[in-house]
């Protein structure tokens, strides 16, 4: 079964199309181990499933038609596997397990054009039958879809539905097979002005997360991630053509401009331009993330916010928003990504005891982080031009950032290296043991140093 990729160059396209029958066959050789059902269980099942005079016969048949199957005579296979599919729909799932493969081999020997379409017709109805006596509809109806697309592509839009439907009901649990070919038909249909060009990445949006999903719960196994990232290459490679800044940017802003207050647009851009790298073409991510915020806030989009404000130099909105993603959002790695940045903002509008408030917080969700640790010895080390009342031209502020790189490494080893250079590099300037003398202080006793920092400390001279 070969599917068509309408893709701008030769290489590309057989890459892709080999790359996506090796994933097709990765989900095929685990749906044929269901049909190793054992006989007594298969005589069992067309016993319970059918009437006392036609059980017999069910079984004769669905014995005559597996014998056939097992050594590829599928042509031999063909008439008993249609009696028990017309006469036993029930007796047992392998009936359509099989009958796709029959059905599907005959179809591609076909040198008729008449008998072909009648056993594609016939070999969609194997899947509506199944979905029918054994459910599963989302995990049959992509394959259904996979086969109308490969076979009858004049039914792309209705199967562009039927693929949406599988991987409503599928999510996370979508084969990766059907994500690509969903994608690809999508794509034909836009080439093709059968629909608005915005809906590929509408789809392109859905499937990318699913992939990502199942890339990130396979981590701890080697050929499943191997095979969803193979997927995950396939489904960029075709959007890739017809995804540029500027074409997204065009479509959505339309869009945007038609309806700014529909929350599953906006949702649709911020997420297609974020994951193109497309934030930075014109405003739209901006205005559609903005929008979004005000009418459904988030953690996640307050931080979007916080970084556009950012970037927009606007650091008194940037700080408001990440303020508000620190509260809203509920993982801890989260938290300490929105105070960073927000101590980021502080450190550089020169505002140090907020910076350092933001700190203390990440310390008080994780008491190894010793970045953060470093970062309020560096808000101290900054403030010395600032600090005179001291006595000591502002150097009592060196020994308070110093404790601080001290206590970085002490608690996190991998800043170890980063404390130890800037310990060296801020003792060298600790007041001389003069300086100490003529105001009376001694090493090695406490001092408090004031101004912001308000932290006592000890005396130390310079060596």
């Amino acid at each position: 079964m070969h599917p068509t990729f309408p893709l701008n160059h030769n290489s590309m396209r057989t890459k892709l199309l080999l790359s996506l029958i090796a994933i097709f066959q990765f989900y095929l050789i685990s749906a044929q181990n269901v049909t190793n059902e054992s006989a007594t269980a298969v005589a069992t099942s067309v016993a319970e499933s059918t009437g006392s005079n036609d059980s017999l016969q069910c079984r004769e048949q669905l014995s005559l038609y597996r014998e056939y199957y097992k050594i590829k005579l599928f042509n031999y296979a063909m008439p008993h596997w249609r009696w028990v599919f017309l006469n036993c729909p029930d007796a047992t799932q392998n009936i359509y397990i099989d009958g796709a493969k029959i059905l599907s081999t005959s179809i591609e020997e076909s040198k008729d054009s008449l008998q072909r379409s009648k056993l594609i017709d016939t070999l969609l109805m194997v899947y509506d039958q199944r979905i029918k006596y054994f459910g599963k509809e989302g995990y049959v109806l992509g394959r259904k879809s996979i086969e109308a697309i490969t076979f009858k592509p004049e039914l792309a839009e209705n199967t562009l539905q039927w693929f949406s439907k599988s991987v409503d009901l599928q999510g996370n649990n979508s084969e990766g097979a059907v994500l690509i070919y969903y994608l690809n038909t999508a794509v034909q249909l836009a080439n093709n002005g059968k629909i608005d060009k915005s809906e590929i990445f509408n789809v392109y949006d859905r499937i990318v997360t699913i992939a990502d999903f199942n890339i990130n719960e396979a981590k701890s196994d080697e050929k499943n991630l191997t095979n969803w990232m193979n997927v995950k290459t396939n489904i960029e490679n075709i959007i890739e053509p017809v995804a540029s800044c500027k074409d997204l940017v065009a479509i959505y802003d339309k869009k945007f401009n038609e309806s700014p207050n529909d929350t599953v647009l906006l949702k649709n851009i911020t997420n297609i331009l974020d994951r193109r790298k497309c934030t930075d073409e014109g405003n739209l991510f901006y205005k559609a993330t903005k929008n979004l915020h005000k009418l459904q806030p988030s953690a996640q989009s307050a931080y979007l916010m916080g970084r556009l404000s950012i970037q927009n130099n606007d650091l008194t909105s940037a700080a408001e928003y990440m303020h508000q993603a620190a509260d809203l959002y509920k993982e801890n790695e989260d938290k300490i990504k929105a105070l960073y940045a927000l101590a980021g903002i502080y450190t550089n509008n020169r505002s140090y005891s907020q910076a350092r408030t933001a700190a203390n917080k990440i310390i008080q969700i994780n008491p190894s982080d010793g970045k953060a640790y470093i970062l309020i010895g560096d808000l101290y080390a900054m403030s010395a031009g600032l600090c005179e009342i001291d006595d000591l031209g502002g150097k009592s502020v060196f020994w308070a950032a110093i404790d601080k790189y001290i206590k970085a490494k002490s608690v996190d080893s991998s800043v170890e290296a980063q404390a130890n250079e800037k310990i060296s590099q801020y003792s060298r300037y600790y007041p001389a043991s003069s300086d100490l003398f003529f105001r009376d202080m001694q090493e090695g006793t406490s001092f408090t140093v004031g101004f912001w920092i308000n932290e006592t400390t000890t005396i130390r001279a310079s060596k």
